[in-house]
């Protein structure tokens, strides 16, 4: 479904009633896609604990993360 930045301002009610029975609704302002609505599901993936992600995934220097991170937040003197 489509809907305008001034549907959304004024039948958001309407709108995420629509979003709540599985449909999607994006947003259009001035005639270009802007933002999609859809139905909120929980995240299956859990991040362990001192689980680090992207360019630090596997650096070397932070397999024990808490150790690395207490290091740099260390005084300088």
């Amino acid at each position: 479904m489509k809907a305008t930045a001034k549907d959304l301002r004024f039948h958001s009610k309407e709108l995420l009633d629509t979003v709540n029975r599985g449909e999607e609704v994006v947003i259009t302002f001035r005639g270009k896609p802007c933002a999609k609505l859809v139905p909120y599901s929980e995240s299956t993936e859990k991040m362990s604990k001192n689980e680090l992600f992207g360019i630090w995934k596997n650096n070397d220097c932070t397999q024990n993360v808490d150790e690395y991170v207490r290091g740099l937040r260390k005084g300088r003197f």
